[in-house]
């Protein structure tokens, strides 16, 4: 608006040349349109600064306002069409800074406008006006009427639907078989289940994470109670054990690492990597008849030889084939800890997203060890593809015909961990000797009775606040639920919240004191939801159905707890010294239980401390310390 305004008077008496008096005409309109569209937008800035996230009153003209910016999009893009056609006019003999500047509008217009429509699809919500069903439902319908049963139905269909839409548009790049429509519509009823009581958007989330993290920072800076401390004294038996695992742990990293082949090569080594790769990797390949899928250039396997140090004669199998539950790996014989490794990969791909997102329960029967037990779905069957190539292909009966005193060890990182985990336990019985190392598994793994039995032979090694470690369903219920309490009681406005949060999490400082609703409530109070909270649950969430004593005797829980497989070993960072150019981090480590991860941590740590890279640095400097110890 400003730009044209200063053309404007600038080249006011310069209009008298051939098609300057549409030019004419065109500036004065344009800026009285952008003048309005500006004044409609500081409205609708102002509106909706007041208020708070749970009271909309005086946000309630907020609609209006939205309309009328949306009827002004006619006049902009018509005005926008008037302004092509006069540039393309060849008749034109106008100043060529006015034409250029005229282009430079045109075409500024456009580029708003098909942002503004691509923005308007990506945020729509088209079951923005069915979510209210859920409530009306709850209170005044009878669902034993077959028309409400069916409206039930039809708004569930839909919103499955349109969840199952948008993971098709984020999948479109990868060839799509019926592997793939089934796990999106499990996906999409997961999401479905997941949003369908909430009415958050996303700076809502925002918001609530940012007080979350401040609220947790402010928790654990309060001292620690006495018998807190004590617990985590071991004793030097318990202290010796950790060691060994630790250096077995920090040794099988390696493994897990490797699995991830040229992609974590290259982000470890981002310099010399590509030149290290070109120069070696082209001669040393094992036969074609040991590995399968495709290996463009050799990068993968000449990856997985730099950062393992063995040598090719080495790898009995390696398998890069990847689609949907099916998840590459390979198998090597390790003479140092005189040990077959059978190494799976993390995520690294949208079908690797599309088996851990497939999160349903499904029993797993184990002969004469456990009547059943459940498990997470879509990792379940990534283990079931691997047992079938290891045993139905005679990867395994290879490998101990080469090395029959070795002992057998299956590694993995983050999906990979929780595949190694429950491949581990359906090898169990034919090779009792077996270890499994779970780097950063997922949370929502394994019931309690197989979690219990995993603890003679796998041992999971967690770091900090690793998200994925703490991912489960009962972890994500419970996360919404203090989102939506802590946000719905905060008496400041939201974007004061916002804005107070990214200066704490970019520069720190003191976590701030924001009043809430929940100040001099007492513990029995606290667990009913406030007026403000109801008003952003559309219906009654099963957080809050856990909360009541009688619904948690007379009906079963949505999401079954799964838990972490076998004993946990949890690596905190102690302290950091950060110079100019490096940075030297402390680390301890402990033997955890299964209940400290069953809350989400807020932190800006929690995704880094789940990388492959961070959890191995941690290993390795725990083992160089226990060495150094050793050698005083």
């Amino acid at each position: 608006w400003v730009g044209i305004l200063a053309l404007y008077t600038v080249h006011k008496g310069q209009f008298n040349c051939p098609g300057g008096g549409l030019l004419h005409s065109y500036l004065l309109v344009l800026l009285v349109l952008l003048a309005s569209i500006i004044c409609a937008l500081s409205a609708l800035v102002y509106i909706s600064m007041q208020g708070t996230i749970s009271n909309p009153g005086p946000r309630k003209s907020l609609p209006k306002l939205l309309y009328t910016r949306l009827l002004l999009y006619l006049p902009e893009f018509v005005w926008a069409v008037v302004g092509a056609v006069w540039v393309s006019d060849s008749s034109v003999r106008c100043e060529k800074t006015v034409i250029n500047v005229v282009i430079g509008t045109v075409i500024a217009s456009w580029v708003i406008i098909i942002f503004t429509i691509i923005g308007v699809v990506i945020v729509f919500d088209p079951l923005g006006g069915k979510k209210t069903f859920y409530l009306t439902d709850s209170i005044n319908r009878n669902l034993e009427s077959s028309q409400s049963g069916q409206l039930l139905y039809n708004v569930k269909n839909t919103a499955t639907r349109v969840w199952e839409k948008r993971i098709r548009l984020l999948c479109c790049c990868i060839v799509q078989d019926d592997d793939h429509r089934v796990a999106f519509t499990s996906i999409a009823e997961l999401f479905r289940t997941y949003f369908s009581d909430t009415d958050l958007v996303p700076s809502d989330i925002a918001a609530g994470l940012t007080l979350l993290h401040q609220e947790q920072d402010k928790m654990e800076s309060c001292p620690k109670e006495p018998e807190e401390v004590l617990c985590h004294s071991p004793s030097s038996l318990v202290t010796d054990d950790l060691d060994i695992e630790l250096e077995n742990a920090a040794h099988y990293m390696l493994f897990a690492a490797a699995a991830y082949g040229w992609p974590y090569y290259i982000y470890t080594n981002p310099f010399t990597a590509l030149c290290k790769l070109n120069g070696d990797c082209c001669g040393n390949r094992p036969t074609d008849s040991d590995i399968t899928g495709s290996d463009r250039h050799n990068f993968h396997f000449g990856s997985i030889l730099k950062i393992t140090g063995l040598q090719y004669r080495d790898f009995i199998h390696i398998s890069f084939h990847n689609k949907i539950y099916e998840i590459p790996f390979f198998v090597a014989l390790d003479h140092k800890k005189e040990a077959i490794v059978v190494a799976v990969r993390g995520t690294l791909s949208f079908e690797d997203i599309l088996t851990d997102l497939s999160a349903d329960c499904e029993d797993l029967t184990l002969e004469d060890v456990l009547e059943n037990g459940f498990v997470h779905k879509g990792i379940t069957q990534a283990a079931n593809y691997i047992y079938r190539k290891l045993i139905n292909d005679g990867i395994l009966n290879q490998a101990f015909t080469i090395a029959p005193e070795y002992k057998l060890v299956i590694v993995g990182h983050s999906l990979g961990g929780g595949t190694a985990s429950i491949l581990a336990i359906m090898l169990r019985n034919s090779f009792p000797t077996l270890r499994c190392y779970a780097f950063s598994p997922p949370g929502g793994l394994l019931s309690k009775s197989l979690a219990d039995y995993t603890k003679h032979f796998i041992v999971s090694v967690i770091v900090g606040k690793d998200l994925v470690a703490r991912l489960s369903m009962p972890n994500m219920e419970d996360l919404k639920r203090r989102i939506v309490r802590i946000v719905a009681n905060c008496n400041r406005p939201k974007y004061q919240i916002l804005l107070r949060g990214c200066w704490y999490e970019v520069f720190g400082g003191d976590p701030d004191n924001i009043p809430t609703e929940l100040d001099g409530r007492n513990q029995d109070a606290l667990t009913q939801p406030l007026l403000a909270e109801e008003s952003l649950m559309v219906q009654r969430s099963p957080s809050y159905n856990a909360l009541e004593d009688e619904s948690r005797l007379n009906s079963p829980p949505q999401y079954p707890h799964l838990y972490l497989p076998g004993k946990i070993i949890h690596i905190v960072e102690e302290s950091s010294s950060r110079r100019l150019c490096s940075s030297d981090i402390k680390y301890t480590a402990r033997w955890s239980h299964e209940t400290v991860f069953s809350s989400i941590l807020i932190s800006p740590k929690m995704i880094t401390d789940h990388m492959p890279d961070v959890v191995l640095k941690a290993l390795n400097s725990l083992s160089q310390e226990h060495g150094s110890c050793i050698s005083c």
